[in-house]
């Protein structure tokens, strides 16, 4: 496969993930951003377009110093995405989304900043893993990125406070697996709000770690 045919494939599957996004109600409006790593750089959608209105063709591509080579004008929270390709070593894709019931977690105070969602299923160790609650900054602060950048080697996934969630993984149908996981979890965890929940034990942990790699 030629370095441009896998571009084209990548800018398709961009579209398809917006589309599939806005469908099930995961990007309101003109949020959320998506991006994939290629050989030469990567992918990012542009500013002020819609998740369920992408243009392949006018999706940005960006090098590895941030300069665009094509496409739009790319989103300013590319900071986010940026600081996972930079300090989470096989990060292939990096999907962030003001997705409803992750958002309403995101605003609720006395949340653990450590792993802000508890493990409750084992879908969620195995996809999205302990969930980092960052603090709140104003969207585009390149300050954002940093505080990404300091949790980027140990987790896959953050929350920011007040804003939503970023996933990376290696491919962009991880990466939106796991997103979808990680909004189900936080609806599911606004359920059980004031109910006794039973979290998975470490004892039920471990072979999930040991039969599905996963990290926890």
């Amino acid at each position: 496969m030629t370095m441009r045919s896998a571009e084209t494939r990548l800018r398709e599957e961009l579209v398809a993930a917006g589309r599939a996004f806005r469908g099930l109600g995961l990007a309101p409006g003109t949020s959320g951003n998506l991006s994939a790593r290629l050989e030469d750089g990567w992918l990012m959608t542009p500013t002020n377009v819609g998740l369920g209105d992408l243009v392949a063709e006018r999706i940005s591509k960006l090098d590895w110093e941030g300069n665009l080579l094509s496409g739009d004008k790319p989103t300013k929270e590319a900071v986010l995405h940026r600081a996972f390709y930079e300090n989470r070593p096989g990060t292939g894709a990096v999907v962030h989304l003001h997705a409803p019931h992750a958002v309403a977690l995101s605003c609720l105070d006395g949340l653990d900043a450590d792993s802000c969602m508890a493990p409750i299923t084992p879908y969620f160790v195995m996809r999205v893993g302990r969930l980092p609650l960052l603090p709140y900054f104003r969207p585009g602060d390149p300050a954002m990125g940093e505080a990404v950048a300091g949790v980027a080697p140990q987790r896959a996934c953050v929350l920011l406070a007040n804003h939503g969630p970023v996933v990376s993984a290696a491919s962009l149908g991880l990466a939106c697996a796991a997103m979808e996981e990680l909004e189900e979890t936080a609806r599911l965890s606004l359920l059980l709000q004031g109910r006794p929940v039973r979290t998975l034990s470490e004892a039920e942990i471990q072979p999930l770690r040991e039969t599905f790699g996963a990290v926890w």
